[in-house]
């Protein structure tokens, strides 16, 4: 049987996008103000130019506490001059462009945007040294509502697409999480309850869009802690996902920013560069001192996520989008062989930014990505990733 070409043109929901390979969401570190600059455009003009079929802008925080620092991008009237910008570089380079919009709960730094960070339940947060408060049914209400105003706004800038966060342990993976969420009410306890706040936002999201443009949402496999959000639990809830029309195609994910970051990215952990990045000298030293119980390693391999992401795939017939370890052509065309439809590069991207171009040209191109994840820590300063000499 064949299978699809990844680079040639695809539909995504209404819009049509002119390969299957999709710049995944790195947050980049670029927007000082919370706002765009000339350093996050050409962060996106690039890929975009190096071949993509489309790019996602991360993170597009929906309200103001859902940043996950106080320089962060949130999405409100005074973006979106900043936004078309952005999107018009994005098109003219040929690419579409995708906004990830969320609300980092109990993932966002308190300390930093000034604001009480929100949960599903109270917990600490080690990182921003704030206890995070339990979301009122109100809070839920507006967060919910506030994704529906953030895609209106990314159409607004032009963009082709919008990605609900839904992993990470953010605030909606934090509510599908038995560890983070301790609910009594109607959005805690069973599977249902604790899939109502991602299911209505996506169909939040979907009713505010129509079809002017994709939705897409990231959704976690299993989050890699004990006791937390996995597998079984996310065939259910994209199964659900799915009956409710609410979205074009998932993005399957893995991994906590909250509890164990590195799950999501396989390979070395930079635990120093991590420490050497923190601004606040209490978490530099606890970074240093008790950093790899918290960054811990996980082996590299390509195409990490694909043993979880067929179980999902069995269980539905929507869009797929392949994540994790896509780096050449042969695993793209495996990923096509699996019946994705999609597959989106991260890491690769980051080193090489014209690589779908290489690949293009030449099938055999592989990345040089060494999956070191010293381009996390850049975040912090805006420095770009170099590839580093491991000996």
């Amino acid at each position: 049987m064949t299978h699809p070409d990844v680079l040639a043109p695809a539909k995504l929901g209404p819009i049509t996008l002119r390969n299957r390979i999709i710049k995944s969401a790195t947050f980049e570190g670029r927007t000082p103000n919370a706002l765009v600059t000339d350093d996050l455009i050409e962060f996106h003009r690039r890929p975009s130019a190096g071949g993509v079929g489309m790019t996602t802008v991360a993170y597009c925080a929906v309200a103001p506490e859902g940043r996950t620092e106080y320089g962060q991008l949130w999405m409100r009237p005074e973006v979106v001059p900043g936004l078309r910008r952005l999107t018009d570089a994005v098109h003219a380079e040929g690419a579409a462009a995708s906004a990830q919009i969320g609300h980092a709960g109990p993932v966002a730094n308190a300390k930093s945007n000034g604001l009480t960070a929100l949960a599903p339940s109270a917990s600490f947060n080690p990182m921003s040294m704030k206890v995070t408060r339990a979301a009122t049914i109100d809070d839920i209400a507006r967060i919910t509502a506030a994704h529906a105003d953030a895609a209106r706004i990314a159409i607004e800038g032009g963009f082709d697409a919008v990605e609900i966060h839904f992993g990470h342990n953010y605030f909606a993976s934090s509510f599908l999480s038995p560890k983070l969420n301790h609910r009594k009410d109607s959005y805690g306890g069973s599977l249902e309850n604790r899939a109502r706040m991602v299911r209505e936002t996506a169909l939040a999201v979907r009713e505010a869009v129509g079809d002017r443009i994709a939705v897409l949402a990231k959704l976690n496999m299993d989050d890699g802690v004990p006791g937390g959000f996995w597998i079984d639990e996310a065939i259910a809830v994209a199964r659900w996902l799915e009956a409710d029309g609410g979205l074009d195609a998932l993005e399957l994910t893995m991994g906590s920013s909250l509890l164990n970051p590195m799950y999501l990215f396989r390979g070395d952990a930079p635990v120093h560069e991590f420490a050497e990045a923190m601004t606040q000298p209490v978490v530099k030293l606890g970074v240093k001192m008790v950093g790899r119980q918290f960054i811990r390693a996980y082996p590299y391999e390509p195409l990490f996520m694909l043993e979880q992401a067929r179980q999902i795939r069995a269980a539905v017939t929507m869009p797929l989008v392949l994540l994790g370890g896509v780096t050449d052509k042969a695993g793209m065309d495996t990923a096509m062989a699996e019946g994705f439809e999609f597959v989106a590069m991260a890491r690769a991207l980051l080193r090489e930014p014209d690589l779908v171009n290489r690949i293009a040209a030449d099938e055999r191109a592989r990345s040089l990505c060494i999956h070191c994840n010293k381009c996390m820590p850049t975040i912090f300063s805006g420095a770009r990733c170099v590839l580093v000499d491991r000996g």
